[in-house]
């Protein structure tokens, strides 16, 4: 992929992410009406404090894929997470753009992880043991 295409990417999704938890955690309430009402009688705490929790991982991957450090990481916790949020809110009014959400972190995770993996077998075949 293309560099400038990757870093667009991952700062939309940067940015996405920091705004939603921000949302997250002025309106808890209200982000935790989403929720379907058997995922919530699952969570071992009330709606509402799961739902922060929600908003501070947001932020962390957002924060994360700004600063692009722990990017494989953060992308596939990002996905792992939209998947999670379409699991238990169902089809909605937002349903579109967590779908588009998913498609955009899982995609920079397979480009991400394809391009750490491309460099250490490269490194790995044409360096010798001693200067890995």
């Amino acid at each position: 992929m293309n560099k400038n295409a990757l870093l667009i990417l991952r700062l939309g999704l940067a940015i996405t992410f920091l705004w939603v938890g921000v949302l997250i955690l002025q309106s808890p309430e209200a982000w935790a009406s989403y929720m379907q009402p058997w995922a919530a009688a699952l969570l071992p705490v009330p709606a509402v404090p799961a739902i922060q929790v929600t908003a501070i991982l947001d932020l962390a991957i957002g924060l994360f894929l700004l600063v692009g450090i722990f990017t494989p990481l953060a992308s596939l916790l990002a996905a792992l997470h939209m998947l999670s949020v379409l699991i238990v809110t169902g089809i909605n009014d937002v349903t579109v753009r967590d779908i588009g959400l998913l498609g955009a972190s899982t995609a920079l995770f397979l480009e991400v992880s394809q391009s750490i993996l491309n460099r250490r077998a490269w490194s790995e075949f044409f360096l010798p043991k001693s200067k890995r």
